[in-house]
């Protein structure tokens, strides 16, 4: 795994804002917000709740499922690369910004569940079947586990 992989679970703190190109390609980006919990030390100090605010951008089949169904305060988990770069801005000004580059997605909530189609799942491989979790009904207690 590479150094600057990052997951992030958080909701989105705005609209994405999609963006087309020649090519047909699309790029997505937003805004996530990220809270650490706020709490109380044993010598009583209390550490209050903390936001930090991360720049995602996905490009391609990821920034269509983004336009689709991301929207203000869905709830994400995102799995992508720490990317920096710089530029200058008009005033000539050299400016540098630090974007996590979705690789996958998991919409962990909709902002507006009055949809009735669910939202596939999101990322560089094909979408899957989703699958309930049947636990094993076979309880032989003589398996070959060595343990």
């Amino acid at each position: 795994m590479a150094l600057n992989k990052v997951f992030l679970i958080g909701n989105a703190g705005k609209d994405p804002e999609v963006h087309y190109f020649d090519s047909n390609t699309r790029k997505a980006t937003f805004s996530l917000a990220t809270t650490d919990r706020g709490f109380t030390r044993a010598d009583g100090t209390v550490v209050p709740e903390r936001t930090e605010w991360h720049n995602i951008v996905a490009w391609r089949g990821l920034a269509e499922i983004i336009e689709k169904y991301v929207r203000k305060g869905t709830k994400l988990f995102v799995e992508g690369k720490l990317t920096s770069r710089s530029y200058e801005d008009k005033s000539g000004v050299k400016r540098y910004v630090t974007e996590i580059v979705a690789e996958n997605l998991e919409l962990l909530s909709r902002a507006n569940s009055s949809q009735d189609e669910a939202p596939p799942a999101a990322g560089n491989a094909p979408t899957q079947p989703q699958y309930d979790y049947v636990p094993p009904t076979d309880t032989n207690e003589d398996s070959d586990l060595p343990f």
